[in-house]
């Protein structure tokens, strides 16, 4: 689909919208929620162009304005208008590239602790702090699955549903090591500390008629929940923790509100990691697949954010950098994130 195919994309939505009033549609509820998010994704596509279209009108409306009244004192007016319209083409511009699989499927995002001690896992809380902020500002809805904090400070891992539009497309290429250089403030002799900390991204996958689990292959325990205290804490064994065996993937989860929920959300995140490693058979190795996170440590990061001596965060795929690191990690990662799609282009 081009950029500019608009007609396609209406003619799509009328399909959908004349399937979805057929009778018997909403029987299969999962053939119901992905026919609602593809029907979303058709919606916001042409919202988008019709908010383009409408400001290029009002662009051209301004200079017609100025030329006949000779008005100087229009410029920057039209000037930040065009600024406008070319953020929103670019806006639309990477969509297009969301044409992965899986693109617009919801995700699964795992922050792992790495090399690095206690910053490391204060490190991995930050990093948490940055999706949520990131997904927040994207209008994507936010689920904790598991979150496993530390006794000291920060947290050994975590893991979240994000739920929206192209989630999957744009938190995709998060995957990897992202490294921290700062003064540590657990150092008392206050010393440049590097912390490590790996990024796991799946899409949540619907059931895979061709995948089947045999019961035989997990080993299931439950233990009794923990976290950073309110709706972190359950006084039951409610948390459940599955292995797949065959393959060693391990998958927990302790926030939602019982057993059976836990149970079912965590056989959710197995399957869509099991289709994961199904679509990458042609990998030598799971490590390859998911990332070997025994390798959250130097010279395998994807992501530097330098604190001290100096202020940077640089993206090591793509060369893209900025200075302003509080700025990245309250969640503007759009920079970053949109660099590493266009690659897709060259």
């Amino acid at each position: 689909m081009t950029l500019f195919d608009l007609v396609k994309v209406k003619e799509e939505l009328a399909r959908l919208n004349r399937e979805m009033e057929e009778p018997g549609f909403w029987d299969d509820p999962e053939k119901g929620q992905k026919a609602m998010r593809k029907k979303k994704s058709f919606e916001s596509t042409i919202e988008k162009y019709e908010h383009i279209e409408a400001g290029l009108e009002e662009v051209l409306e301004l200079i017609d304005m100025a030329q006949e009244l000779e008005d100087v004192d229009s410029v920057p007016l039209i000037l930040d208008n065009f600024k406008d319209l070319e953020e929103r083409l670019e806006d639309l511009r990477i969509t297009t590239l969301l044409t992965g699989k899986y693109d617009e499927n919801n995700c699964i995002l795992s922050l792992h602790a790495g090399t690095g001690g206690v910053d490391a896992m204060d490190w991995t809380l930050m990093l948490y702090r940055m999706y949520t902020r990131y997904c927040q500002k994207k209008g994507y809805r936010v689920s904790l699955l598991d979150y496993q904090d530390d006794t000291e400070a920060g947290i050994k891992s975590a893991t979240i549903r994000v739920e929206g539009e192209n989630a999957y497309g744009y938190l995709k290429n998060e995957k990897g090591v992202h490294r921290l250089v700062r003064i540590s403030p657990f150092n008392a002799a206050g010393k440049r500390q590097t912390s490590f900390a790996g990024v796991e991204v799946i899409p949540e996958i619907e059931d895979d008629e061709e995948l089947v689990i045999d019961p035989e292959d997990l080993r299931i325990d439950t233990y009794r929940s923990s976290g950073a205290g309110g709706q972190h804490v359950n006084t039951t064994d409610s948390a459940i923790r599955i292995t797949h065996i065959p393959t060693n993937i391990v998958v927990t989860c302790q926030n939602e509100r019982s057993q059976i929920q836990n149970k079912e959300t965590a056989m959710k995140i197995l399957r869509s990691k099991l289709i994961e490693l199904k679509e990458e058979e042609q990998k030598e190795t799971l490590k390859e697949i998911k990332g070997d996170f025994s390798l959250n440590t130097w010279g395998a990061q994807i992501r530097s954010y330098v604190m001290q001596p100096y202020t940077m965060v640089k993206d090591h795929r793509t060369s893209a950098q900025v200075s302003n690191v509080t700025q990245v990690l309250d969640g503007e990662l759009d920079y970053f994130i949109n660099e590493k799609l266009k690659q897709k282009e060259d």
